[in-house]
């Protein structure tokens, strides 16, 4: 893909989303339920989609809401519902209709006090410190409306489960076939309440979210040496619902921490645009995350997040934006060997897609590695049960478990992979990236490459079911093929596509889940001309396996 011209530049006024024309789609719009780019879907984070293109409307919110409240009374759920939204215009809207049916439906809601935003891992940690104490008769689950770090007209709605993080794939395909069921009847079983009706309810409840997240941080990082050390740290919340967490973290922990910009507009006119031109709150992007890295000298440590904070950009003095996966190897390395209360049996977690390195990381440290597919989900059970230390996605977004080896939250927290390189630095001296530079001098050096691929979605849903059997080749870019995957090695669940990998370099092709192309992700630890060597076999390969 071309780089846009403007992109890392302020978008023009012009090219801004028009907020009431967006707000007015959200209401007006009637998506079609016999349109399957119009009905419920969950992705590998909940249902996504924009107003505009009628795939995120009041009707979605109405159906998956009243499925949500359904599915809560066939498991006999009835602790309060944690309920947070991010700083998307969509957000709002879809958090009043969302409230209006779980109390129709009888369902006690909390919300952040004084109807703040709450971030995606605030959300995980508050359902499991209040399961962790419950009793079953009072169980509780959530619901965080975000579409993360995608466009301002986007909006999502995520279910997270009484385990804290993403629902998994039986619970999201029956809230799903419910709520179309519910689209197609034209929202007939659908129970809402009026504002007034809201508020007689009595059900809903403000919980203070960030006293109850922040007070509880000490017991994850090591906060006493971040502010012992003194390390200076740059905060860009990008806009996003973590942006009055920070003054509270500092005050409470003594820590220096200069929020670098307070605004938050439905917009985002003061985000750089993305590599394609877009506005998009993508704190792995060197084009979006412009704004902060012209900064970066002026901190020891620098951090972006996304809307809802389950992303986490980190910037190093002197150098600037680590690529996700340098950082993930770090935090891994890191936290082997400061966390001694942790089992020397637990688990590492890496999704297929990420990097080779990190497999060479958890080798050379003697621990186990668990390869799943693409989704937080698939660490939902190992975070929760203590058994899986860290788990952590390519596209920057992890999460680890406490000091004392029990989960934390289980969801991405780009809060405390934010704060990790601040007690990085303070513990050893050193930031991630001088870290991550010694780890290449020691594994070898990886080249990392993601592309997408034009692909009609006949194409995709072959590339979905591939079998091993269909590769037949036994070389690629040189080297012989050692393995060929359709299932994670980390849990045998299908990854929904193939990987092949030789010993100095691996592809994975993976059909998108939203748009009609399917995604190649490239390692080489040999060189760049090696990466355009495996480049042109994996396009060949897939190609020769899917029908023109």
């Amino acid at each position: 893909m071309a780089i846009h011209p403007r992109a890392g530049l302020l978008a023009e006024q012009g090219s801004l989303v028009n907020i009431p024309e967006l707000m007015t789609a959200y209401f007006m719009e009637k998506p079609n339920a016999s349109v399957s780019s119009q009905q419920v879907s969950f992705g590998t984070s909940g249902h996504r989609g924009s107003a505009f293109q009628s795939s995120f409307n009041e009707n979605h919110i109405l159906a998956i809401s009243q499925a949500i409240a359904d599915y809560r009374q066939s498991q006999a759920i009835q602790g309060p519902l944690y309920l947070g939204k991010d700083t998307h215009a969509l957000s709002e809207s879809a958090f009043q209709t969302a409230l209006s049916v779980l109390t129709a439906n009888s369902i006690r809601v909390r919300v952040q006090t004084g109807g703040g935003f709450t971030p995606t891992p605030v959300i995980s940690h508050a359902i499991l410190t209040h399961n962790a104490k419950a009793p079953q008769a009072d169980r509780s689950d959530g619901i965080v409306i975000t579409p993360s770090h995608n466009p301002p007209e986007d909006g999502g709605f995520k279910y997270n489960s009484i385990k804290g993080g993403p629902a998994d794939k039986d619970i999201t395909d029956w809230i799903a076939k419910r709520a179309n069921a519910l689209l197609a009847s034209e929202l007939l079983d659908v129970k809402s309440f009026s504002n007034e009706e809201i508020v007689a309810s009595g059900l809903v409840e403000e919980f203070d979210y960030i006293q109850h997240y922040v007070d509880d941080l000490e017991n994850v990082i090591n906060m006493p040496a971040i502010a012992k050390a003194g390390v200076k740290i740059g905060v860009d919340p990008m806009g996003g619902s973590g942006i009055h967490f920070w003054g509270p973290i500092a005050q409470k922990y003594g820590l220096d921490i200069t929020v670098v910009n307070n605004e938050v507009d439905p917009t985002f006119r003061f985000m750089p645009l993305d590599k394609d031109g877009r506005i998009r709150m993508d704190c792995s992007s060197p084009y979006s995350m412009q704004n902060l890295l012209k900064l970066k000298d002026n901190f020891d440590i620098a951090v972006g997040n996304d809307p809802d904070y389950d992303r986490h950009g980190i910037v190093c003095s002197g150098f600037g934006l680590m690529n996700p996966n340098a950082y993930l190897a770090v935090a891994i390395e890191y936290l082997s060997s400061h966390r001694p209360a942790w089992s020397k049996d637990i688990k590492f977690g890496k999704t297929l897609v990420s990097s080779g390195m990190i497999d060479r990381v958890v080798e050379g440290l003697g621990r186990q590695l668990c390869e799943v597919p693409v989704g937080f989900k698939w660490y939902v059970e190992g975070l929760f049960d203590g058994s899986m230390a860290f788990g952590g996605e390519e596209s920057a977004g992890a999460s680890f478990l406490r000091h004392d080896g029990s989960v934390w939250t289980t969801d991405k927290d780009g809060f405390i992979m934010a704060l990790l390189a601040a007690e990085i630095l303070a513990v050893t001296g050193k930031d991630p990236q001088t870290l991550y530079e010694e780890q290449v001098a020691k594994y070898g050096k990886p080249y990392y490459k993601r592309i997408d691929v034009v692909a009609t979605p006949e194409q995709k849903n072959i590339l979905g079911a591939l079998d091993k059997k269909d590769v037949t080749q036994t070389t690629l870019a040189g080297e012989d093929i050692v393995s060929v995957l359709t299932h994670a090695p980390g849990n045998n669940a299908a990854i929904g596509g193939l990987k092949v990998s030789t010993q100095n370099g691996w592809f994975a092709a993976r059909p998108s889940g939203t748009e009609n192309v399917y995604k190649i992700y490239l390692e080489s630890f040999i060189s760049e001309e090696h990466l355009a060597e495996l480049e042109t076999e994996a396009k060949a390969l897939v190609d020769s396996v899917l029908p023109a």
